[in-house]
């Protein structure tokens, strides 16, 4: 078992819904854990498909909690916005982008495809400074809360026991076949260097 505990990085687009939800499952079981947004903006559900309500990473939970709140207070509580926002809100300031984060991890997981891809180019476009590897495995979760809920889980389940191995390089090939039969989806995995 590693004797320091994982590093852990949680990605989505906004940094709202499902990379919130796993970090905050993760840090109630006592994982080092970071959260981040790869968009260019935060988009929230608008009153119409075609109208989400826009922001700026550097908004905080609380600004947007309050902007819809005046926008239309009924609406946004019943659509979930709210309650989401408010438990963001209790977990840290504002969104970040993973972009701009140049901290190491020892594990990145990101909740689709398009943000994994973001993700394993940010990492290949920095120069490599200490060749430390970053495990970066992709779980496609549905964006709404249900299925963020139970792909934290998933994630949180993963994290254990990618913890309890003896070494990660060697074993978690192995460990996210077992995953991919256990849960049905497939996951994406490749190793960076920072």
């Amino acid at each position: 078992m590693p004797s320091l505990p994982l590093q852990v990085a949680v990605v989505c687009s906004s940094n709202q819904n499902r990379s919130m939800e796993a970090h905050h499952i993760l840090s109630k079981r006592g994982f080092n854990v970071r959260s981040f947004g790869t968009g260019s903006h935060v988009k929230l559900p608008g009153p119409a498909p075609n109208k989400p309500n826009v922001y700026d990473f550097r908004t905080t939970y609380d600004q947007m909690y309050n902007d819809l709140i005046k926008k239309d207070k009924d609406f946004y509580t019943k659509n979930g916005i709210l309650h989401m926002l408010d438990r963001n809100k209790r977990i840290k300031p504002c969104p970040e982008r993973f972009q701009n984060c140049k901290e190491p991890f020892d594990l990145i997981l990101t909740c689709e495809e398009r943000v994994y891809d973001q993700v394993v180019e940010e990492l290949n476009s920095r120069e490599q400074e200490t060749c430390q590897p970053v495990h970066v495995v992709n779980v496609d979760i549905q964006d709404n809360y249900e299925e963020a809920t139970l792909g934290a889980f998933l994630i949180c389940e993963l994290c254990q026991c990618i913890q309890h191995t003896d070494d990660m390089d060697d074993e978690i090939e192995e460990l996210l076949q077992e995953f991919e039969e256990k849960s049905g989806k497939a996951f994406l995995h490749t190793v960076c260097f920072y």
